[in-house]
């Protein structure tokens, strides 16, 4: 039934429950896979990220679960790497060095003016709020450093799925009303969500906001310029709560249907594998 998930967060970042939960709601809810991604270490302590001295204790952590749900749920174990900088993306070796089964690479942070770090993962008004302090009200400048960050995570390469493509759109729109549907606007999703197609990613289509807010990561407009470029995509709820595992992934698939998609990304056996799109997906339970 389609029944995976790809990205989630623990207590070993800023999840809301211990792995343990997240795989005892996967395996009560009869998911077929399910993947642990928390946030990657920084080079500065954050609140939402983990921090080195902990890894260790996630994946000793994950190796006991994967045995002790064996034949009920695959688990697998990734990270959500973000690109910091050239030193800092998911291709850096430490990362790369880790036994991990994926990596989904990830834009949350900007620069200003001063080279200071911006968090530009927020709500809507403190989205407003960050584009004022930090780009003087410029939002165009703001979406472009965005792509550009991206499209250099893209060319240096180190993971498996583009995490939430187009993660500004929503506040972008709030901001500016009818932003998104500027030419120079979805000339940047296209040029960006055709160059990640061609280097062989995996498009997740993110699910969390969909209840609270009713959009996808990437917007569901470009559902149809995915299929046409022949992208594979994984639906992924990013969940930080085990009840949301499964948050909008009956709408999410129902969308790729009618955008033409027939299959979606599954990690079975170690290996991305197309899986037909069930002909009526049963909803989340």
């Amino acid at each position: 039934m389609n029944l995976t998930n790809y990205h989630s967060h623990c207590l070993y970042c800023d999840g809301r429950a211990d792995m343990a939960a997240f795989a005892r709601f996967a395996a009560a809810k009869r998911f077929s896979a399910y993947g642990y991604s928390s946030h990657a270490p920084l080079p500065f302590p954050t609140a939402w990220t983990m921090e080195w001295d902990r890894m260790d204790d996630y994946l000793s952590e994950f190796r006991r679960l994967k045995e002790q749900y064996a034949g009920r749920v695959e688990l697998c174990i990734g990270l959500e790497i973000d690109y910091l900088n050239e030193e800092s993306h998911p291709a850096s070796a430490r990362f790369q060095d880790l036994p991990l089964d994926y990596r989904i690479g990830s834009i949350h942070l900007l620069r200003n003016e001063q080279g200071e770090v911006v968090d530009a993962d927020l709500s809507a008004d403190r989205y407003a709020q960050m584009i004022q302090k930090h780009f003087h009200g410029n939002l165009e400048q703001a979406v472009y450093q965005y792509y550009e960050r991206a499209n250099r995570m893209l060319e240096l390469g180190g993971f498996d799925i583009l995490g939430h493509a187009d993660k500004m759109h929503h506040n972008a729109e709030r901001y500016c009303p009818h932003v998104t549907e500027e030419d120079w606007y979805t000339r940047l999703v296209h040029t960006h969500l055709a160059e990640a197609v061609e280097r062989g990613y995996l498009i997740e289509i993110n699910t969390k906001a969909f209840y609270e807010l009713g959009v996808f990561y990437p917007d569901i407009r470009y559902f149809p310029y995915l299929h046409s470029l022949k992208a594979r995509v994984v639906v992924n709820s990013d969940a930080h709560y085990p009840e949301r595992i499964n948050y909008g992934r009956l709408e999410a698939l129902q969308a790729l249907t009618h955008a033409g998609f027939t299959t979606v990304a599954e990690l079975h056996g170690g290996t991305w594998q197309d899986v037909p799109i069930d002909a009526c997906p049963r909803q989340a339970l």
